[in-house]
């Protein structure tokens, strides 16, 4: 027994959606008696995650959950909604915190990892325009900033079906100040991070190693390649408060 599939033919090739099914069965009886045969085939399941090649999609957002409630922890409720297309330019008072989350969109393969190279902010909309200012290297904080980059571990416990699919770090909103007098800006930032995906190995656990020593770079020189590409956030824009002050 065995089921038919519906084949779609179109000028350039043919596809089809359906599944092909095989069942093979085995009946005894005895005498010439007759016996009745009933299958009752379970219901639809979805199919298992599978490793498939194609393009991949990764997107960068801004979190802006707030905590409302006592005994809430804010880096865990910032990401439970999002600034939209048409929220943005955001505005952020000077050390506020800005809780940064890049994923990737539309994949179901649990055995990808996605992974950032470095994280920067510009005062354009370009990645590549001046000035700039590091946020992560190599996927770890910089540590040249007074005020470090903080990553925020995505696990199981997270909520999230594919944790492994998602980076998220917070950063302490700051202005460019002009390099001869040092006055500060008044522009807008954008956030930008070198993304890849990767898959791990006995070699590659495709997390990044913050604590690095030489033998550690050495390895990274062994590990599987990885595609990478670049993406941006909307504008950020801070205001003055009252209370504020550039140091």
């Amino acid at each position: 027994m065995f089921s038919s599939y519906e084949v779609g033919v179109g000028p350039r090739g043919s596809i089809t959606r359906d599944t092909h099914f095989e069942l093979y069965f085995q009946c005894k009886y005895s005498a010439v008696r007759f016996v009745a045969v009933a299958i009752e085939p379970a219901a639809n399941v979805d199919p298992l995650p599978i490793v498939a090649s194609g393009p991949l999609q990764v997107h960068l957002r801004l979190g802006k959950g707030q905590c409302v409630t006592k005994g809430c922890v804010e880096e865990q409720v910032a990401y439970t909604s999002y600034y939209s297309a048409t929220e943005y330019p955001v505005t952020k008072i000077l050390r506020e915190p800005v809780y940064v989350e890049v994923r990737i969109v539309g994949r179901t393969d649990p055995n990808i990892v996605l992974v950032l190279g470095g994280c920067w902010a510009t005062a354009s909309p370009n990645p590549y325009s001046l000035p700039q200012w590091d946020l992560l290297v190599n996927g770890c904080p910089y540590a040249d900033d007074r005020y470090l980059t903080k990553l925020i571990p995505v696990n199981g416990t997270s909520g999230l079906a594919y944790p492994t699919h998602y980076r998220r770090f917070v950063l302490k909103m700051f202005t460019f100040v002009d390099p001869t007098s040092m006055a500060p800006l008044q522009e807008t930032l954008y956030i930008h991070c070198s993304t890849a995906v990767c898959l791990p190995t006995v070699q590659d656990s495709c997390e990044p190693r913050c604590i690095r020593r030489r033998r550690d770079l050495a390895a990274m020189e062994g590990s599987s390649p990885r595609a990478s590409g670049i993406v941006s956030s909307g504008g950020v824009i801070f205001t003055q408060s009252s209370s504020s002050q550039f140091v």
